[in-house]
C-alpha cells in the first residue's frame, strides 16, 4: 500500500492503462510537451511518443469530435479538457454525438471514450474557469459521469471509465489533486460505474456528497463525533448513472439527510437526490432534506469573497445541526 497524491493515481493509471491496451490514446491541449496544465500526463510522452500522447489545437469542438470518431473506429482516447468550463465550446459533440451514436445506430456503435476535466472553485480562477457544471451532463442518456473523491478512487475509476464502452465524462476538482490516500501497490482494481459508497457509518443523520463535497464530508462526520453527533457519509462517486438505492438505504436508517454540493443550489444535483429521498424514504423522514450549496453568483476572483460563495466545513455543519435539532435530536 503506498500513499501517494489524487494527481499521481491519474497519471499511475493512465500510464497503466496504454500499456495494458495499445487502442488507449491521450488528446488535448498542452498534455504532450507541457505535460498538461495539471502535470497529470507527465512523463507520457517521451514513454508513448506523440502518436498516442496527441498535442492538440486549442480547438475543443474539433478534438472532442475527433475522438468520438476514433472511439468509433475501435480506439479508446482519454480526452483531457483544460477545464470543464472549456466543455462548453464542444457540448454539441459531448451531447449530440458521443452520447447518442450508440442508441441512433441501433446499438451497432459503441463510443468507448474518456473526457478527464478538472473543475471548482478555490483556486482563484475567476467566474469562467470555476464552474461545476456537472449537471449539464449528468441528465443526458447515454453519457455516464463519474466524481472519484480520493487517491484510490480516482485509479479505480479512470480504469473503470476507459474500459467502459459507452463515453465516460471524469470530474476532477482541482481541490483534490494534492491530497493524499492509500492506494494498493500494483493496484488492479476497477470500480463499479453506479454504485455509491457509504464511507463512513453513523446513525443520527446521511450526509451525501460527491468529489470535494465527499472528502468534506468525512472531515465534517470525524469532528461531529467528537461532540457525540453520529453521521453517515455517502460518497455517491457516480452521477449518472446514479445510486439512488444506496442513498434511500441510509436516509431509511438515519431519518435526516443533508445534501453537499459544489455547485449552484437551484435545479442542481442536491435537487434530484432531495427528489429520489422523498420518492423513495418520505415515510421514514424526521426532517425535510436539506441541501447546501454554493452561493448562486458567478464565482468571485477575490479569495474572501471567494471563499464566503463556496460550502464549507462550517455550512455543513450548521446544516447538520439544525437538522437534528428541529427533530430534537440532542445536538452538542
Amino acid at each position: 500500500m503506498s500513499v501517494i497524491t489524487y494527481r499521481q493515481a491519474l497519471r499511475d493509471t493512465l500510464r497503466a492503462e496504454m500499456h495494458r491496451d495499445e487502442n488507449v490514446i491521450l488528446l488535448g491541449e498542452e498534455i504532450g510537451v507541457f505535460e498538461g496544465s495539471y502535470k497529470i500526463t507527465e512523463g507520457l510522452l517521451n514513454e508513448f511518443g506523440e502518436r498516442r500522447v496527441r498535442d492538440t489545437p486549442i480547438a475543443e469542438e474539433g478534438f472532442v469530435g475527433a475522438a468520438v470518431g476514433a472511439a468509433m473506429l475501435g480506439l479508446r482516447p482519454v480526452v483531457e479538457l483544460m477545464t470543464i468550463n472549456f466543455s462548453l465550446i464542444a457540448i454539441d459533440q459531448i451531447i449530440n454525438h458521443a452520447a447518442k451514436i450508440y442508441g441512433m445506430f441501433g446499438g451497432q456503435n459503441s463510443v468507448p471514450m474518456v473526457i478527464r476535466t478538472p473543475g471548482g472553485g478555490g483556486q482563484q480562477l475567476g467566474a469562467t474557469h470555476s464552474q461545476n457544471i456537472e449537471l449539464f451532463y449528468a441528465f443526458v442518456p447515454g453519457l455516464k459521469v463519474l466524481a472519484p473523491s480520493t487517491p484510490a478512487e480516482a485509479a479505480s475509476m479512470l480504469r473503470a471509465a476507459i474500459r467502459d464502452d459507452d463515453p465516460v465524462l471524469l470530474l476532477e476538482n482541482l481541490g483534490l489533486y494534492n491530497t493524499k490516500g492509500e492506494v494498493p501497490d500494483d493496484d488492479e482494481s476497477v470500480a463499479e460505474i453506479g454504485r455509491a459508497a457509504v464511507t463512513r457509518e453513523g446513525s443520527d443523520i446521511t450526509l451525501i456528497g460527491y468529489s470535494r463535497m465527499a472528502a468534506l464530508g468525512t472531515q465534517v462526520a470525524e469532528a461531529l463525533a467528537k461532540e457525540d453527533i453520529s453521521v453517515e457519509v455517502v460518497d455517491l462517486r457516480s452521477l449518472r448513472p446514479l445510486d439512488r438505492q444506496t442513498i434511500v438505504d441510509s436516509v431509511k436508517k438515519t431519518g435526516c439527510a443533508v445534501v453537499a454540493e459544489d455547485d449552484w443550489l437551484t435545479y442542481g444535483i442536491g435537487a434530484e437526490i432531495a427528489a429520489s429521498i422523498q420518492e423513495g424514504a418520505f415515510d421514514y423522514l424526521d426532517a425535510p432534506v436539506r441541501r447546501v450549496a454554493m452561493a448562486e453568483v458567478p464565482l468571485p476572483y477575490a479569495k474572501p469573497l471567494e471563499n464566503a460563495a463556496l460550502p464549507s466545513t462550517e455550512s455543513v455543519t450548521t446544516a447538520i445541526k439544525e437538522t437534528l435539532s428541529a427533530v430534537g435530536k440532542r445536538v452538542g
